[in-house]
């Protein structure tokens, strides 16, 4: 379908309307079935695949070898083998697994499940790095897919990769975006701001549905307001985009009841489903998205 014809046009301004008065009305939000998608993510090939331009594929970071943790690494359109170019990157963490609506909204809480990074980017301009969450099982470490694992372990393997996808890929450590949907978004600060090691490496957050703080009865360690307080005290006015399917109304009070200023960004996104692919359709929402990252890494271009 051609988004951009006289007929889908009309059909956009006609679910923007009607969208608006469900809202204005009290009434169940529009599903993101009613917008056609116009990216598909390249799906994530296997480990003895080479990492070239448009391409997705699995690795494991040295230092883990004989495990079964490993990443999704993404390298832009426009990235060459020749080198000499750095990239911004978006690092993202996945939602929790084993979930599943009545509106058919689906995550496995996998790293090849993830969809922030390809749609913010249209696939150009950054590298996509899809994080795991450590956990061991069976005597071998491996992949999480709900919750946080061993948060050290995690954050190790977040750092060792980063640093690794700069030396070989030519990312800029120095312009790296953490983004996350759902358990990922809490992982934002969770992971992100959770010690002075790894707060510094983050130059902006892409928080989508959940926030770290909002719920302090999540079913694990340092989920309570005060641990949430601390981890968001390292922000420091570093930007954040916080979206959320319906409203971001119990994230704006509770970022007020913090007292904590920021530079955050609060965007409302008009669907009723739990689910990152909102950023594979052409809304709104999305050129907001797009527009917000492109000013946070302005300097940086």
């Amino acid at each position: 379908m051609n988004t951009h014809s006289p007929s889908a046009l009309l059909l956009r301004g006609c679910f923007i309307f009607f969208t608006m008065l469900a809202m204005a009305g009290g009434q169940e939000l529009p599903d993101l079935s009613s917008v056609p998608t116009d990216l598909t993510v390249p799906a994530m090939e296997g480990e003895d695949a080479t990492p070239t331009a448009g391409h997705r594929v699995r690795q494991t970071t040295p230092g883990w070898e004989g495990t079964q943790v490993h990443h999704a690494l993404y390298l832009p359109t426009d990235w060459t083998p020749k080198g000499g170019k750095k990239f911004p990157v978006i690092a993202e963490y996945a939602g929790n697994g084993g979930y599943k609506n009545k509106y058919g909204d689906v995550s496995e809480g996998t790293v090849q499940g993830s969809n922030l990074g390809y749609g913010l980017s249209n696939g150009q301009g950054f590298i996509w790095v899809c994080l795991p969450y450590i956990e061991m099982a069976d005597g071998t470490k491996r992949n999480a897919t709900k919750w946080w694992g061993d948060v050290i372990e995690t954050n190790r393997y977040a750092t060792a990769t980063l640093k690794m996808v700069a030396e070989k890929y030519g990312a800029d450590i120095d312009c790296m975006i953490l983004a996350g949907f759902s358990r990922g978004a809490i992982a934002c600060n969770y992971l992100g701001l959770h010690n002075d090691i790894v707060a510094p490496q983050w130059r902006a957050f892409f928080c989508h549905s959940h926030y770290d703080g909002v719920n302090a009865r999540w079913p694990y360690a340092g989920a309570d307001r005060a641990s949430a307080l601390e981890r968001l005290q390292r922000l420091e006015g570093r930007p954040q985009w916080i979206s959320h399917e319906g409203s971001t109304k119990g994230v704006e009070e509770y970022l007020q009841s913090t007292g904590v200023k920021g530079d955050f960004t609060f965007r409302a996104i008009p669907f009723r489903n739990h689910s990152d692919q909102w950023v594979l359709r052409d809304i709104p929402e999305r050129k907001a998205a797009r527009e917000w990252l492109l000013a946070v890494t302005a300097d940086w271009r």
